[in-house]
C-alpha cells in the first residue's frame, strides 16, 4: 500500500485551510496528524479520502488519482473512523461489525455464517466480544469506539483513517485504543492514520508525524525527529521538556509541558 498526497490544496472561501499539502505513507506505516484547534486536521483527512475536493493537487492510492477509482473499489481499501458519538442505532454490536464487510459484499444480503465469524474473531481482537450481542446504544464512549474500529478492520483494509480516536475517553480506553492500532497496523500489515490531540500518544505509536500549525505552517517527516521541544513550542506554543524513561523493559518518551510559550 501507498498513499500519497502532493501539493494538496484546500480552500472553502478566498483563504485556503490547507495549502500544499505534501505527504506519504507505505506498508504498515502509522501516521499522526497534530496540531491545534482549527488548522484543517479533520479537513485534512476528508480531503484525503475524498469526502472534500482537492482545489489543487492530487491523492494517490497505490501510484493512481484516487477520483480514478470506483467508491467500492476505494472502500475496498480504505477503513474509516470518525470523531466518536453515542449511537443512537439500536443495531447489536456483532451486526455493527459485519456491516464494515458492506464494501465486498451485498449489503441487502442476511449476513452468512462466515461473516458472523470474521466479526467474532475481530472483536476478540480488539478484546469486545464479550458484548457481541449487546445494542450499540448502551455501550459507554470507549466500548463503543472499540466496536468502531472493529467494524473498520473486520474488511482487512490497506488503510486505516481515524478522527480523534481516543478523544473522550478516560486513560484505560486510550491505551487501548493505541494497542489496537498498534496490532492492527503490525499484524494486519494495515498503514494507518490518526489525527490527534495528544502529541505523547505520537511519540510513542507512529512513525510519521504531519505537524500542522496556523498560517498554513506544516512539517512532515519522521516522528522522533519532528517531535522535538521547538517543535513543540512552534506549533503549540507550549514549552515542554520530553523525558526518556524504562518501564516493564520497554523505553518510552514522554512530553512534558510546563508552561505556556511567552507571548502567546
Amino acid at each position: 500500500m501507498n498513499l500519497q498526497v502532493s501539493n494538496g490544496t484546500f480552500k472553502y472561501g478566498k483563504e485556503p485551510i490547507l495549502k500544499d499539502i505534501d505527504l506519504s505513507i507505505e506498508g504498515n506505516t502509522i501516521l499522526t496528524v497534530l496540531g491545534p484547534n482549527g488548522v484543517g486536521k479533520t479537513t485534512l483527512l476528508k480531503c484525503i479520502m475524498g469526502f472534500l475536493h482537492w482545489k489543487e493537487g492530487v491523492t494517490l492510492l497505490n501510484g493512481k488519482p484516487l477520483h480514478t477509482y470506483s467508491n467500492k473499489e476505494i472502500w475496498q481499501k480504505i477503513s474509516y473512523v470518525p470523531q466518536a458519538k453515542k449511537s443512537i442505532f439500536s443495531y447489536t454490536v456483532e451486526d455493527m461489525v459485519i456491516m464494515g464487510l458492506s464494501a465486498t459484499q451485498n449489503f441487502f444480503e442476511v449476513p452468512k455464517k462466515e461473516e458472523y465469524e470474521k466479526a467474532h474473531l475481530m472483536l476478540e481482537t480488539v478484546g469486545m466480544i464479550k458484548l457481541a450481542h449487546k445494542y450499540c446504544n448502551e455501550l459507554s464512549g470507549g466500548e463503543l469506539q472499540m466496536v468502531m474500529i472493529a467494524r473498520a478492520l473486520v474488511s482487512e483494509p490497506e488503510l486505516l483513517i481515524l478522527d480523534e480516536p481516543e478523544s473522550g475517553l478516560d486513560m484505560k480506553n486510550q491505551i487501548c485504543i493505541l494497542e489496537v492500532i498498534q496490532r492492527a497496523s503490525k499484524q494486519m500489515n494495515t498503514a494507518c492514520i490518526i489525527n490527534t490531540h495528544f502529541p505523547n500518544h505520537a511519540l510513542n505509536i507512529s512513525n510519521k508525524t504531519l505537524l500542522m500549525g496556523y498560517g498554513n505552517q506544516k512539517l512532515f517527516g519522521d516522528t522522533r525527529e519532528l517531535l522535538i521541544e521547538t517543535n513543540i513550542e512552534r506549533f503549540f506554543s507550549v514549552r515542554s521538556r520530553i523525558v526518556s524513561f524504562t518501564a516493564e523493559d520497554q523505553s518510552y518518551k514522554t512530553i512534558f509541558p510546563y508552561m505556556i510559550a511567552a507571548g502567546q
